[in-house]
């Protein structure tokens, strides 16, 4: 198949660029560390390169699998936690479901009734959700608001109960954790774009080990890497 023309002009393989990225975002390495386990195979590159390419790639990354991803179901499980960004708090927004499937994720730089419209937007869009059954959330009162504002809207199924139960979020409060020893890792971000890029990639890669691709699973590392490779067209 041709190479993919995202890689065109780059000094490195698209087979090294992509096992590189895959590294960073799987493991809580830091650029410097994952420069070193290159060095260690014979590969000579830049901590500032790894992070350039995980700039370009980790986004495009995560787009590309969405189509391939395994149904959620309609038992949505809602929470923000904090990211800091260049010195500044910020809310993650991220959903899974009852089994712990990642719904989506959304970085916002408020905590209010629309940055919970514009994630709950950006979730019912993805191509492997569907309209929720019953969404459950902790005690921000902006959650009410924004599932009143939709339903009324026709955006959310009206029969779609919201339960304000903090306990029953546990799956997903758990599922933060992940995502906070990696962002640790990689001594945090200095732009909004740069942690929304970063981020995309975490999550794809968390929805890949957790076994959300149709047909592989979550343990086969090969299979995921040859898939990956795939999604680039054969590129690596």
């Amino acid at each position: 198949m041709r190479p993919d023309q995202s890689f065109k002009g780059r000094q490195f393989t698209a087979e090294v660029i992509l096992w590189a990225v895959r590294w960073y975002l799987m493991f809580p390495v830091s650029y410097r560390d994952l420069e070193l386990m290159l060095a260690d195979r014979g590969v000579d590159v830049a901590h500032t390169t790894l992070f350039r390419w995980t700039q370009t790639y980790a986004p495009e990354i995560e787009k590309r699998i969405r189509p391939n991803l395994r149904p959620s179901n309609g038992s949505w499980r809602v929470d923000e936690t904090y990211v800091k960004v260049k010195g500044r708090w910020m809310y993650l927004y991220r959903a899974v479901d009852s089994l712990g499937q990642t719904i989506d994720f959304l970085l916002s730089a408020r905590r209010h009734a629309e940055a919970a419209k514009r994630f709950f937007r950006r979730a019912l869009a993805q191509p492997h959700t569907v309209n929720p059954r019953t969404i459950t959330v902790d005690k921000n009162p902006a959650y009410p608001r924004a599932v009143a504002d939709m339903k009324r809207a026709g955006e959310l199924w009206r029969f779609s109960r919201l339960r304000q139960r903090k306990y029953l979020n546990n799956i997903v409060e758990q599922d933060h954790r992940r995502v906070k020893r990696l962002i640790r890792s990689g001594l945090g971000f200095g732009s909004f774009q740069t942690a929304r890029r970063t981020l995309a990639g975490y999550e794809a890669m968390a929805m890949i080990r957790k076994g959300q691709l149709r047909d592989i699973g979550g343990q086969d590392m090969r299979a995921q890497a040859t898939f990956i490779a795939e999604l680039f067209q054969g590129a690596a």
